[in-house]
């Protein structure tokens, strides 16, 4: 009987009448003045091509302006340690409530963070050895890494009826490994990849980045009078080497100028390798590589741990071999103490550890470095925390939460998905898989196309609508690729044997060369260690990996792919001028904003705000350097032409460039010919970024290419022509390796190789390997199954 029949029934209750997120007027990124109604404390997936503008409503709008709000009730004085957030392009957003995103991000490359410190598994295990760890070190701090020992003296006034000073000590007892300062590693410089020892130092000796030529670094040794800097290298006394190499500063000076003078080792020690090795430019890199090797500690072993923590014990377990272990193996061993003065501490840590086993993580180990996980791996990491909280009525913010995983996890992560819905929380969750669209309460899709083409709300309803719906995911969301009739025959084989990287147990496999081979296994099988760290490293091998671009709000498509320079060359053939002022970043720069187009603006306590350039509108140049024409078209509007506008424009007629026509083709080519070439890379989609640098490395010189999930972020309308591009690279002569859980390119591939069977200790062997077809006849794998249900066999 319904409450309007019953007037005996209290009324609904204003406080339960919000049950609606509410969206006005959105025009963040392209979003086109979209309007939606979210229900609160459901599964709403939103759905669409790559770069329709779903993160700019979910991340851009929704979340942003949830933390912006929260932020604001902080007083001023800690809002100014805080990023300062502007108000997203919207006209109304009402309704919301806290919101928890959990994004893709990688997590900081610091080796002392590790899976343990990034949740609580570690503090909780520090707390456990410090009360029941024999014999007893000292407090929970004597077990962390992270917290140098101290000890120290000195002297204090004390009043007892008359002042007086009293020598008093200080100890502090830290876990950390004194020789790595607790980074599990240690590297050493091999002195022959820093210089030619048959030249001499005026001669151009060394081989660091910026020692070479007449530069300050170079003339800081030949003027310093330590040595001759015309004698060979090999000539050089112990003495003279020492100096060269290893002298401690010295305050000296040189060529007229008060400087401090050190070894050569030293000082490249403080410039080049105190930085995160992605951050640096690719030649300082590339001369890292060359010239660093990293071993473990050979005081610690790598734990990172001083010889005190190591030793205290609970059960013949140190806490160095408790993170060792598989989490679900140190799951066990947590569930096997029986000690009642520390049970609700067990409690808790049993509650994580099985956390991270339910999440499908339990192969992992908490001394794992947070840097080397994956993207799905580090968003589930971010998960485990959430999982047990006792907040309700939050709402949760997901970035593709199934990048990374097996057919066989994804049922898994729906059913954490649920949980967290059941709990009373609203759950946002930007998808492409089938199956999470397929648990959805309600489901958004935006389009019709990617960029400009997109932004606006194409259906909103129930997953059943979406099927009967006209739009590309409702055509698409039932698409199934079917086995190939035909596989090709390889021209040779890649071989690797012996390959125990990880978890590998002495794998012996030969990779087809000439077709396209599949690797693929469920999450932590051992695949990327097969791949990155078992091919050899030989010329004729292009990897494109999962790392993030590394660029600034200045960095764009043009200047990252290197489009730029034969464009710049253009303009100024054209009007015979120098290329430099055809650069934001350079002598074309528009005073005013410096090229950046945009003005930024601290407002002190309040949230600092950006707004368009009004000398250049925004189009980042100087008026000078608009005058300036190539085809009827000025830089600013070339920059904003969509890959596929410009591919056409320098391809013939007086914009003719081949090497930019070149460029523009390869982006095409990737799905990306909606991109502008001024887009700032910062507003791209991670499935945008990766296509980016697929495209980017398709113009190296290689025989080989090797892809790691080159489906990350790609709409089920994509994926099809993801593997037109693959088989373009096979057909024009290349090897293509692909690391990949989608069903659609297995099915395609010529040759699949599966790792398995399961995950850790229990993976890293070959499973199958075979063609498609033979996989699904025989059904001999957890892939095998589910890649039969996929194509209906």
């Amino acid at each position: 009987m319904s409450s309007a029949a019953r007037p005996d029934l209290p009324a609904q209750h204003a406080a339960d009448s919000h049950d609606l997120i509410r969206v006005h007027g959105a025009r963040e990124n392209n979003l086109k003045d979209v309007s939606i109604e979210l229900p609160k404390r459901r599964l709403t997936v939103f759905t669409g091509v790559s770069g329709s503008g779903k993160s700019s409503l979910v991340f851009d709008t929704v979340a942003a302006e949830s933390q912006r709000l929260i932020n604001e009730t902080y007083s001023a004085f800690v809002q100014g340690f805080m990023p300062t957030l502007a108000r997203p392009e919207v006209d109304v957003l009402d309704g919301l409530t806290t919101v928890i995103s959990v994004d893709q991000q990688r997590m900081g490359a610091d080796p002392r963070s590790t899976v343990g410190t990034a949740t609580d598994a570690n503090a909780m295990l520090r707390i456990l050895f410090s009360r029941l760890g024999t014999p007893y070190v000292g407090p929970p701090g004597a077990f962390a890494f992270n917290v140098p020992s101290v000890s120290a003296s000195g002297a204090i006034k004390v009043e007892r009826g008359a002042k007086k000073a009293e020598k008093v000590t200080f100890n502090r007892v830290g876990g950390m490994c004194p020789r790595c300062e607790g980074r599990g590693a240690v590297s050493d410089l091999d002195p022959a990849q820093l210089y030619d020892d048959s030249k001499s130092i005026n001669e151009g000796a060394f081989t660091v980045p910026g020692y070479t030529g007449g530069g300050w670094n170079s003339r800081l040794y030949a003027e310093s009078g330590f040595f001759d800097p015309d004698k060979p290298i090999r000539g050089f006394t112990q003495r003279e080497l020492h100096d060269l190499l290893h002298r401690e500063p010295t305050r000296m000076k040189i060529a007229g100028i008060n400087m401090t003078y050190e070894g050569l080792v030293p000082r490249i020690r403080k410039s080049l390798l105190s930085k995160d090795k992605e951050a640096m430019q690719p030649h300082i890199r590339a001369f890292v590589e060359r010239a660093v090797t990293f071993a473990a500690c050979p005081d610690c072993d790598g734990t990172r741990l001083a010889a005190h923590a190591r030793a205290a014990k609970i059960e013949k377990l140190s806490i160095a071999d408790a993170c060792r272990m598989e989490i679900r193996d140190l799951a066990d061993w947590v569930r096997g103490l029986a000690q009642p003065s520390v049970a609700p501490l067990l409690t808790a840590l049993q509650h994580t550890l099985d956390s991270f086993v339910e999440i499908g993580l339990g192969y992992l180990s908490l001394d794992r470095p947070a840097g080397t996980l994956s993207g799905g791996e580090a968003q589930r990491v971010k998960m485990i925390r959430h999982l047990g909280s006792s907040l309700t009525d939050v709402t949760y913010v997901f970035d593709e939460p199934t990048a990374g995983l097996h057919p066989h996890d994804i049922q898994r992560m729906n059913g954490l998905l649920r949980r967290l819905r059941d709990k009373g929380n609203t759950v946002l969750v930007v998808e492409h898989k089938p199956e999470v669209i397929e648990i959805a309460d309600h489901v958004v899709d935006l389009g019709p196309g990617a960029g400009t083409a997109g932004g606006t709300v194409c259906f909103e309803g129930t997953v059943d609508g979406l099927r009967g719906s006209d739009t590309v995911t409702g055509r698409h969301l039932d698409d199934r690729a079917s086995l190939k009739d035909a596989v090709r025959e390889p021209n040779g084989t890649l071989e690797i044997r012996g390959a125990g990287a990880n978890n590998l147990r002495d794998v012996d496999v030969d990779i087809p060369l000439g077709v396209l081979t599949v690797i693929t296994g469920v999450a932590g099988s051992g695949k990327s260690s097969l791949v990155h760290g078992s091919i050899p490293a030989e010329a004729g091998v292009v990897s494109v990996d999962q790392s993030p671009i590394r660029g600034s709000r200045r960095s764009n498509p043009a200047t990252y792919t290197g489009l730029l320079d034969p464009i710049r060359k253009a303009f100024a053939k054209a009007n015979g001028v120098k290329p430099a002022l055809f650069s934001a970043n350079s002598e074309g720069a528009c005073p005013t904003c410096n090229g950046v187009g945009v003005l930024y603006t601290d407002l002190g306590m309040m949230a600092g705000v950006s707004t368009t350039c009004e000398d250049c509108e925004g189009k980042r140049f100087d008026a000078s350097v608009l005058e300036y024409r190539l085809g009827g078209r000025d830089i600013s509007e070339v920059l904003a032409m969509p890959v596929a506008e410009a591919e056409a424009f320098f391809a013939e007629g007086e914009a003719r460039t081949p090497a930019a026509h070149r460029i523009l083709r390869r982006l095409a080519d990737v799905g990306l010919g909606y991109l502008t070439l001024g887009q700032p890379l910062t507003t791209l989609s991670g499935g945008e970024r990766q296509r980016l640098k697929l495209a980017t490395h398709l113009a190296e010189k290689g025989g080989t290419y090797v892809l790691d999930e080159p489906t990350a972020g790609l709409h089920l309308a994509d994926v099809e022509q993801l593997l037109g591009l693959l088989d373009r690279l096979v057909d024009s002569g290349k090897s293509v390796i692909v690391v990949e859980h989608h069903q659609a390119v297995m099915a395609h591939a010529d040759w699949i190789i599966d790792l398995g069977p399961g995950a850790g200790h229990d993976g890293g062997r070959i499973v199958f390997e075979g063609t498609p077809a033979d996989l699904v006849a025989t059904r001999a794998t957890v892939t095998g199954e589910h890649l039969a249900a996929y194509v209906g066999a």
